[in-house]
Order: structure tokens, then sequence, then C-alpha cells
């Protein structure tokens, strides 16, 4: 039932290019409530400056880990204040992150890629799925340019996760497209895109990349990995 949805909403779409009509499809399909997590990078402040400027019905929240850039949380002071809209904050369970510094440390996830893995469990995996709680659809800013693991990304695909829909309205938009909306409707920006973070996480596991990287080469920089903290499965 629910592949067959997905599949009839992925074949009317006419235009990927179109939030406007690709946001009434998913109105239309009447799936159930729909909420979008931004981590307030460039895709992810588009759709909100879409959402709140078209007052869709979609309950808009971030995953505060405790360990984002001061930056950041400048960007969504300003967010919130522009929109004068809220950005629903979901944070790491107080024990579960006192047990994990207290058995790996307040930096283990730079030991092993097993320990980094369980830092974002803590950190993100885990507040997604309270903050998912109660929705059908999830939407995203994932975008096929992203990266390799990305490229096979539907507009509308099944989380098998999170037992989810996801919707990914800007499947198909290039980082090109994305800057030029921002900067057209004048969407506020984290102050580290200009210093060359173009994928910012937190902290601790971001770098800036150089001219002629993959967009998440600054993620995590120092494993040989797959470049994903685990809210978004890989497909292979």
């Amino acid at each position: 039932m629910i592949k067959d949805s997905i599949d009839t909403l992925n074949q009317k779409i006419k235009d990927p290019f179109d939030l406007v009509h690709l946001f009434t499809l998913l109105q239309d399909a009447q799936l159930g409530r729909a909420v979008f997590s931004t981590s307030l990078g460039q895709e992810d402040q588009l759709l909100t400056d879409h959402i709140f400027r078209h007052a869709l019905e979609i309950d808009v929240f971030t995953l505060d880990t405790g360990r984002l850039f001061q930056e950041t949380y400048d960007l969504l002071s300003t967010t919130t204040k522009k929109y004068k809209q809220p950005i629903n904050c979901f944070y790491p369970k107080h024990d579960a992150l006192a047990q994990l510094v207290s058995t790996d440390g307040i930096n283990g996830f730079y030991d092993s890629v097993e320990k980094r893995k369980a830092c974002c469990g803590v950190r993100k995996i885990e507040p997604l799925r309270r903050a998912l709680e109660g929705a059908a659809v999830w939407v995203t800013g994932l975008r096929q340019e992203q990266s390799a693991n990305r490229s096979a990304l539907h507009h509308f695909e099944y989380d098998k996760q999170f037992d989810i829909i996801k919707f990914n309205p800007l499947a198909k938009w290039t980082l090109e497209k994305v800057t030029q909306y921002l900067d057209t409707h004048k969407v506020p920006q984290n102050k580290l895109h200009k210093d060359g973070f173009v994928s910012i996480g937190c902290a601790p596991c971001t770098r800036a990349i150089s001219e002629g990287e993959d967009i998440r080469a600054g993620r995590w920089w120092w494993e040989a990995s797959h470049k994903e903290c685990g809210l978004h499965q890989i497909k292979n």
C-alpha cells in the first residue's frame, strides 16, 4: 500500500524544480502529519523559507546535539526572528549522553567509526526518533548531487529505519540553484559557508573543504567511511 502510494506520487511529478507543485502533491495525497527536519544548512534554509512563507502545515524541528558551531546557534536565532515562527529543538537524553561521555570520553568519536556512530546515535538518532513520533511524512533537504550515496534519491521514498514516508523536494536541485534561491529571497545563511564549509554538522566533526573536494568531504574527515551519521540510510 505504502509503496504503491509512493510510486504514484513520483509518477505525478511534472516539474521536479517547482516547489509549489511538489508540496501541493504532498498536501493532496493526505498522507498524514508532515514534519521537516532542518540542520540549518543551505538546503534546509531554503525549505524553511518556503514552508514559512507559504504558511504550510508542516512542523519544523532541529536536532541540537550540544556540539554545534556558535554560528549555527546564531543562525537558528536569526531564522526564528525573521519568520516569527517556531523551530522546535530536540536534545539528547541526559542519562544516555552522560553514559556515552563516561564510557568513551568527551571526544571519543575520533577513536573509531563505532564510537563516532555511538555518539551520533545518542546525539542525533534517538532525538530524531522522538521528533518523528506521530508523523506520517518526513520532509528533508537531501539532494542527489550531495554524494554518491544519495545519487539514486527519489522525491518520495519509504524509510524503513524510521517507518515513515520521506519527502525530498530538492532531490534534483544543484547547489548552484539552491544558492540562487537563497540570494533571490534573501534567506539567512550560516556565516561559515563563506569560509568553505558546505555541509555543516557538529563543530568537532566538520571542517572546511578545498576546491574540487566532495561536498561532504568535510564531515568526519578523519574517516574513510560513507560520510553518513545514520539519519539517512545508504542505498546500495
